[in-house]
């Protein structure tokens, strides 16, 4: 049986390049690709692939964000984070939301390859790039104490802020995550609160700079 992979990046570039080195492996069967995290969430919904190589910064949804549903919906898919980030919040969220390895995109792509097959037998993938730095600060607890936005909002919270940053009006974020203009106008309250940010330009900046959209 074929290892299914689905690619989730929103540079077509980048997954027509990694489609191509997969595809060439034998054992390997790409069978989709998307360019945001709702549209990943999908795939997997309709294709059950057996690893999810995830970029971090996509629209819509980011890829931690759709790591976490894939994982909470689909508990046996592998999601292997490929990213630019190699900051310790990108990795350790990733970690927490369930993904089970974490690459950088100046990787080989042989190491790539190796992370598909240790994930696939239910072990961890770190980088050797990042692996003694995230060790060093967890066994010293110091992301514990950092002020960032997975530390300080909630996951809806940082959906509609990341929808708010890409510029959707409450009316269409109400519609996408099926709750009430209402609510929304709560969360961006309590988001700007929070955050003591009190323009969409600046939360567009934080969204950024936190990895939460791809702008």
């Amino acid at each position: 049986m074929p290892i299914k992979i689905i690619l989730a990046d929103d540079h077509n570039m980048v997954r027509q390049a990694i489609s191509a080195l997969l595809e060439q492996d034998t054992v390997i069967e790409v069978v989709g690709e998307a360019a945001d995290g709702q549209a990943t969430l999908e795939l997997v919904r309709n294709s059950r692939p057996d690893v999810v190589i995830m970029d971090i910064a996509m629209p819509d949804l980011n890829g931690i964000e759709t790591t976490r549903r894939i994982i909470k919906e689909f508990p046996d898919v592998k999601v292997i984070a490929l990213s630019v980030h190699s900051e310790k919040k990108f990795v350790f969220q990733m970690f927490k939301a369930g993904a089970s390895g974490y690459l950088l995109k100046d990787c080989i792509f042989e190491e790539l390859l190796s992370a598909i097959q240790v994930v696939i037998k239910n072990q961890i993938y770190i980088s050797p790039k990042i692996s003694s730095s995230v060790v060093r600060d967890y066994l010293g607890q110091s992301v514990k104490n950092d002020f960032n936005a997975f530390s300080v909002l909630t996951n809806r919270e940082r959906e509609v802020l990341q929808l708010l940053t890409e510029g959707k009006t409450a009316k269409q974020i109400a519609s996408i995550l099926k709750i009430s203009v209402k609510t929304i106008e709560t969360h961006r309250k309590q988001i700007m609160d929070k955050l003591n940010i009190r323009s969409i330009a600046e939360l567009t900046k934080y969204a950024v700079r936190e990895g939460l959209t791809s702008l």
